[in-house]
């Protein structure tokens, strides 16, 4: 409740910020988003009634029910397993924030503008579990691909899908899964699920860009 509190007013003193809702558990939470409509949903990593991970959860049901509510997760923990499905779907509109960076109030109020661009914000603490969790840091990884597929990265790091990319960039869909197969390869992401090399892809642009991305 404390922290919840403290979250609101840091919000609530910013003049183009306006808190609508704040909540104890998931169902009050899904419950307001049904209610306000908010732009951005700011949300433990952890809430009532398992205090596992619910407000991943949450995230996941928003990217499919309102793709355009963006969702910051605040955690204590740097975690993969939590990081991931939090990113699955793109990593537009999110954010993962460890609750020491709050400690910084300007830290979450710029994560909660940049949210509702549909950009994203990931802790630098977070890539680094994430990047190191995969098994292939590299020395600046990117540095391998052509200006094309970080094009192509560049365009995934937003969320789209591979029809989007190619719209964007002017080429085929069999294209960009052509230039997307072969970054993976260059980024050394072989042997991961679809959706991991993915994320993994992106979480290596965001690192390399300083840790967002907006548009």
């Amino acid at each position: 409740m404390l922290v919840r509190e403290g979250v609101r007013r840091v919000l609530d003193l910013q003049p183009d910020l306006r808190v609508v809702a704040t909540c104890a558990d998931l169902p009050q939470l899904m419950a307001a988003v049904d209610e306000h409509d908010p732009d951005v949903v700011v949300t433990d990593i952890r809430m009532p009634p398992l205090s596992s991970d619910e407000g991943i959860r949450a995230a996941t049901e928003l990217r499919a029910s309102r793709p355009g509510v963006g969702v910051v997760v605040l955690s204590q923990y740097a975690e993969p397993a939590y990081a991931t499905p939090l990113l699955a779907g793109g990593s537009s509109g999110r954010a993962y924030l460890l609750k020491e960076r709050v400690s910084d109030p300007h830290q979450l109020i710029e994560a909660v503008r940049t949210v509702a661009r549909g950009g994203s914000v990931i802790d630098p603490a977070v890539v680094e579990a994430l990047v190191a969790d995969s098994s292939h840091t590299r020395s600046s990884p990117l540095g391998r691909l052509t200006t094309r597929e970080r094009e192509v990265l560049g365009q995934i790091a937003q969320g789209k899908s591979n029809a989007a990319v190619g719209a964007a960039l002017f080429l085929t869909e069999r294209a960009v899964e052509k230039h997307i197969n072969t970054l993976f390869a260059k980024l050394g992401l072989g042997t991961e699920p679809d959706v991991n090399r993915r994320v993994m892809a992106v979480l290596m642009y965001l690192a390399d860009h300083g840790g967002a991305s907006t548009r």
